[in-house]
C-alpha cells in the first residue's frame, strides 16, 4: 500500500488515529457484526499503524486500518475453526481498501448510540462508549468513575458481550428509543470533554484531543438532532469552556486559575459562536442542566475581567441548576458562588456535607482551601491544600497546590 514518504509527529497520529477508530469499528461492525471481535480488531490495527506511520502514513489511512482489522478478524475466525461458509463470508468482504472509492461516511454517532443499546446497564453504556468512541484508555474511564482499572476493564467487557448477546445491528436506533439513549450519549459526551478540559493523571493539564473530539461528536449530534435541546446546549457548553483553553496555562504547563486568567487569549470566535447556539435554544422550554451549565459559562465569558463578573447571577444559575439536577458537583460549584456573594464562611458552611460524597476526589479540598484563604485561615487552607496535593493524579495540579502550600506557609499557616 501506497506510503507519503515524509515523517509524521506521533501527536498528528495519534490525533488522526482518535479520529478514524470509531469510523473503522463502525464500518467492521455494520459489515460483520460481532462487536466484540471488531472492537478487539480494531485496536490491534491501531497498535500496529501507532508502529508504522511515524515513518510515513498510507495514502488511504482509513482504508489501510480497515484492511489490517479485517484481516485480524478472519485470522481470529479461522484459528476458532469457525464455519467454513462463515469463512467464506468474510473472506469475501475482505475488499480491496485501497480504493479511494471506500465511503467516507462518519459512522461515529451511530456507533455512539449502538454503544448505548438498552441491553446493558447505562455506567457500562458510559464505560464502553468512552473507549470505543471517545478514545479514552481503560486507566482513564476508571479515573473517570473512581473505581480500580480491573473492575473497569471487566466492566467494558461484558458491556461488549451485552451488545453482542442482544443481536444489536449497527443502524440508528427507531425514534421511539432514540430519547431514551440521547441522555447517556451526551452524558458521555459531557464526560470526554471533562476529561480533556482537565485531565485526571499525567503531565499535562489539558488533553486538547479530546475536547476537539468531544465538540467534534457534539456538533454531529446536533446536526443529526437539531430539534434536541438538551445537545445544542451541551455543544454551547464545551465551546464556552474549551474558549479559555489558551489561558489556563502558563508556557511551563503551570495552571492559571480563571479569576487570574489573561481574558484576551480567550477565544471570541468560540465565545460568540456558544452564545448564539445557547441563545437559539433558551425560552423553547424548560432549560436542561446542559443549557444552565452553557449559561453559567456564558455568564463567565461575557465579563470583561474577574471583578466585572455577575457573581449574584450565577449563584441564580446554581441554585436552579441544583433544583433540576442535583448532585455533589453542583453543591461544590454552588459553594463558591455562594462565597463570592455572601462570603467564605456561607461557603464553607456549603461544603460541610460533602465528604462522604466526593471527599476521595481533589477538588472538595482544593475549593475549601480556596475558601479558608479567602478568609484569612491560612493554617486551614494549608491543610485543605496538602490533601487535595496528594489525592490528585495530574502532576501540574499537584505542582500548583504545592505551591499554595507554600504561599499559605509564607503567610503564616505554619
Amino acid at each position: 500500500m501506497a506510503v507519503l514518504p515524509r515523517e509524521v509527529p506521533p501527536r498528528d497520529i495519534e490525533d488522526l488515529l482518535r479520529t478514524l477508530a470509531p469510523q473503522v469499528l463502525g464500518v467492521l461492525a455494520r459489515n460483520h457484526g460481532q462487536f466484540d471481535a471488531c472492537e478487539d480488531a480494531v485496536q490491534e490495527a491501531l497498535i500496529e499503524a501507532a508502529l508504522q506511520w511515524p515513518s510515513g502514513l498510507p495514502a488511504n489511512p482509513k482504508g489501510w486500518l480497515l484492511a489490517v482489522a479485517s484481516r485480524r478478524l478472519v485470522d481470529v475466525w479461522r484459528s476458532e475453526s469457525a464455519r467454513r461458509a462463515r469463512e467464506e463470508r468474510v473472506a469475501s468482504m475482505e475488499v480491496n481498501f485501497q480504493d479511494s472509492t471506500v465511503s467516507e461516511a462518519d459512522d461515529t454517532l451511530t456507533l455512539m448510540f449502538l454503544c448505548c443499546h438498552p441491553s446493558i446497564s447505562a455506567p457500562s453504556q458510559l464505560a464502553l462508549t468512552l473507549r470505543a468512541v471517545g478514545g479514552l484508555t481503560t486507566a482513564e474511564i476508571a479515573s473517570a468513575f473512581l473505581v480500580p482499572e480491573a473492575t473497569m476493564g471487566q466492566r467494558i467487557s461484558r458491556a461488549k458481550q451485552g451488545i453482542q448477546k442482544a443481536g444489536a445491528r449497527f443502524d440508528m436506533p427507531p425514534e421511539s428509543e432514540r430519547k431514551a439513549r440521547l441522555g447517556v450519549v451526551l452524558h458521555v459526551l459531557y464526560l470526554i470533554f471533562n476529561e480533556g478540559y482537565a485531565a485526571s493523571s499525567g503531565d499535562s493539564l489539558q488533553r486538547e484531543d479530546l475536547t476537539t473530539e468531544a465538540i467534534r461528536l457534539a456538533r454531529l449530534l446536533v446536526s443529526a438532532a437539531p430539534g434536541e435541546l438538551e445537545a445544542t446546549g451541551l455543544l454551547a457548553l464545551m465551546l464556552l469552556t474549551d474558549s479559555r483553553r489558551a489561558a489556563r496555562t502558563l508556557a511551563d504547563g503551570m495552571p492559571v486559575p480563571l479569576s487570574e486568567q489573561d481574558r484576551s487569549l480567550w477565544s471570541r470566535g468560540q465565545i460568540e459562536e456558544g452564545i448564539a447556539l445557547l441563545s437559539s435554544v433558551l425560552g423553547r422550554g424548560a432549560a436542561g442542566p446542559y443549557q444552565l451549565q452553557a449559561a453559567i459559562a456564558a455568564v463567565h465569558a461575557e465579563a470583561r475581567s474577574d471583578a466585572e463578573t455577575d457573581w449574584p447571577q450565577i449563584l441564580a444559575l446554581y441554585t436552579v441548576l441544583g433544583a433540576v439536577a442535583p448532585s455533589p458537583v453542583v453543591t461544590l460549584n454552588r459553594a463558591v458562588a455562594v462565597a463570592m456573594v455572601n462570603g467564605p464562611a456561607a461557603g464553607l458552611e456549603l461544603l460541610a456535607g460533602l465528604d462522604s460524597a466526593i471527599g476521595k476526589s481533589h477538588r472538595l479540598d482544593a475549593v475549601r482551601g480556596h475558601l479558608y484563604e479567602m478568609a484569612g485561615s491560612y493554617r486551614e487552607a494549608r491543610a485543605a491544600y496538602l490533601a487535595a496535593a496528594k489525592k490528585t493524579g495530574s502532576l501540574q495540579e499537584r505542582r500548583y497546590l504545592m505551591g499554595k502550600v507554600a504561599r499559605m506557609d509564607s503567610s503564616g499557616a505554619s
